[in-house]
């Protein structure tokens, strides 16, 4: 592993200003760009901390605020360590927050986030990768339809609510893509049940898309972060294998 330099960035959107955090291997050359989008609690010390981990393996990590239109990160006051069922207030407001950005924003907001990093000399040229969690799962896959020259390979980890009913939903964007995916599902997870794997998966597979959904064994929605009541520990590092394996099969 490399040592790693991390930086606080600012990216001009079309809607205003987004906050972010680079992190990069400290040896001043370019490297493959990955865009880490985040869950439903934001930009915070945890996110940083994952973003250097993909970095000391030779990549340039880039985790943009999401939720910039109601503020720099942070956008919520949270504890070190965050149980929403101890402290239900958390969602009562983050969910407006979360509501408030649309997919037709979120694909807006990722041209921005991509073209940040096509100017930046520390990232290598060509197409990057992206890993989403949660919420960030549905940016993800947002993000590879939308943007199908620019991604290379998409992660999603315990994302929810990515193949619906709705006209909207994440998983109608599949046509688009050309990347490669990979999902990662909680086992327990309300927001992700088994009839919407078996819609993502065969919509994925019917429009030929390169992809892997595997379902992680007695994990919870939120199984990656290691600052809330859903981390599994097993879980979590099968998710790092995972993905440092997709992206060493893409760069």
């Amino acid at each position: 592993m490399t040592s790693v330099q991390g930086t606080a960035v600012d990216i001009t959107t079309e809607d205003g200003v987004a906050d972010a955090y680079l992190a990069h291997p400290d040896d001043g050359l370019p490297h493959p760009g990955v865009l880490l989008y985040q869950d439903a609690f934001g930009l915070r010390p945890h996110l940083r901390a994952m973003a250097d981990r993909l970095a000391s393996a030779g990549y340039a990590v880039l985790v943009p605020n999401l939720f910039y239109r109601h503020g720099r990160s942070p956008v919520f006051d949270l504890p070190e360590f965050i149980d929403p069922e101890a402290r239900p207030e958390i969602f009562q407001q983050i969910g407006p927050v979360m509501g408030a950005l649309t997919p037709e924003l979120s694909v807006r907001d990722a041209g921005a986030y991509l073209g940040w990093l096509a100017d930046s000399p520390l990232v290598a040229d060509g197409p990057v990768a992206i890993t989403g969690y949660c919420m960030g799962a549905r940016v993800a896959l947002l993000t590879a339809g939308s943007h199908p020259d620019r991604v290379a390979a998409a992660a999603g980890f315990h994302g929810g609510r990515l193949a619906t009913d709705q006209p909207d939903s994440p998983h109608l964007v599949a046509g688009n893509i050309t990347a490669e995916l990979y999902f990662g599902h909680a086992d327990e997870d309300s927001s992700m049940p088994p009839e919407q794997q078996r819609l993502l998966a065969e919509t994925l597979t019917a429009a030929g898309v390169r992809h892997r959904c595997e379902v992680y064994p007695g994990s919870h929605h939120g199984y990656t972060q290691a600052d809330t009541a859903a981390y599994d520990e097993k879980g979590a590092e099968r998710h790092w294998a995972a993905l440092l394996d997709l992206l060493a099969r893409t760069f």
